[in-house]
C-alpha cells in the first residue's frame, strides 16, 4: 500500500468509528498490509486484497481473554 492509499483508508476508519486516534503505520516487511493503532496501542493488522480486480481491505484484530473485563 502506498502513502496515499494508507491515508485514504485511515481517514475512512477515523470517520466510520468517529475516532481521530486511529493510526495506520506502514509495515516495511509487507507491502500489502499496515499495522493499526489506537493512539499508541497496537490493535491489529489491515490487509489489502486485490484479487480479481476488486480491491477490499480486511481488518484482523485478536482479542486475548485476559484483556477482557471481568
Amino acid at each position: 500500500m502506498d502513502d496515499t492509499e494508507i491515508a485514504r483508508v485511515q481517514r475512512y476508519l477515523r470517520e466510520k468509528f468517529e475516532n481521530q486516534e486511529i493510526i495506520l503505520k506502514d509495515r516495511p516487511q509487507s507491502d500489502g498490509s499496515v499495522e493499526v493503532y489506537l493512539s499508541d496501542e497496537f490493535i491489529g493488522v489491515l490487509y489489502k486484497d486485490d484479487e480479481d480486480g476488486d480491491v477490499s481491505y480486511d481488518f484482523n484484530m485478536s482479542i486475548l481473554e485476559f484483556d477482557l473485563p471481568e
